[in-house]
């Protein structure tokens, strides 16, 4: 009833057909919508606007970006719904210097790819040529350059295995700014000590040590020279205890907290 009236049934049935056929029209539009999306991704998928159109590396130092993006296997001609975004980054992977990598696509034809290497900490000096020695203790020959690097230690006779490995291990435990202050590092050894080093420093000082406690002891530089005479310069010896013999003077001991508990 409305408003105490009876509605006839005569006077629903054009509502309802109404209704029904707005339901039917709505159907028709979304059935229509996803035909159309469907025809329009299948286009899309078959037609060269689907492959990818730009590779961009980020992150790569060693590497050079067409090095990276031949090892991806990825090319202008590679279909972008085919890309396999972890298989791509284990091929990157298995580049000796490459930590890992992160592969993003971006749509609708555009590639990412994000490097993260090994980091440089020394160079290796090679006749005329200075060839980088990555944190894994790796050599990269075929990386040398003739530029004197200015950034990172030098090396001298060292070659890859145990004994560079714990040089490189040494280096990346240090402060920075101690390793800055290194200009060169030879490789001396001994006969009752294979790890012997002997080091050149920025500031004019002369280092004695031993890869066994290279790390620790020379994180007590900067103590060590401050209680030194700028100016008398000579070899800080750190392979028992802490000595500096000044190049004209006897052996003195150095005093300070870095001698508590050495030698």
């Amino acid at each position: 009833m409305e408003n105490g009236k009876i509605v006839a049934l005569e006077d629903r049935i054009p509502k309802l057909k109404e209704q029904r056929r707005r339901k039917a029209n709505k159907r028709l539009i979304i059935l229509l919508i996803m035909f159309f999306a469907m025809i329009a991704i299948i286009a899309y998928s078959q037609s060269p606007l689907s492959h990818v159109k730009s590779i961009t590396v980020i992150g790569n130092e060693i590497y050079s970006k067409g090095e990276i993006i031949r090892k991806s296997g990825l090319s202008t001609a590679t279909n972008i719904w085919e890309v396999r975004r972890s298989t791509v980054a284990a091929k990157i992977s298995q580049l000796s210097e490459v930590k890992n990598a992160e592969v993003k696509v971006n749509w609708p034809n555009s590639i990412l790819i994000k490097v993260k290497e090994h980091k440089k900490i020394a160079y290796l000096k090679q006749e005329n040529s200075y060839l980088p020695v990555m944190e894994n203790g790796k050599i990269i020959n075929d990386k040398k350059t003739n530029i004197i690097p200015v950034n990172s230690p030098i090396l001298f006779d060292f070659k890859e295995g145990q004994v560079l490995n714990e040089m490189v291990k040494g280096l990346a435990s240090l402060p920075g700014e101690i390793v800055n202050s290194i200009s060169e590092i030879h490789y001396t050894p001994k006969k009752t000590d294979k790890y012997h080093i002997y080091l050149y420093m920025n500031d004019g000082f002369e280092v004695s040590a031993t890869l066994r406690s290279f790390s620790e002891k020379m994180s007590h530089y900067p103590s060590i020279i401050s209680q030194l005479d700028p100016t008398k310069k000579g070899i800080i010896d750190l392979e028992v205890g802490s000595y500096f013999k000044a190049f004209d003077t006897e052996a003195e001991e150095t005093k300070g907290e870095t001698d508590e508990g050495e030698g």
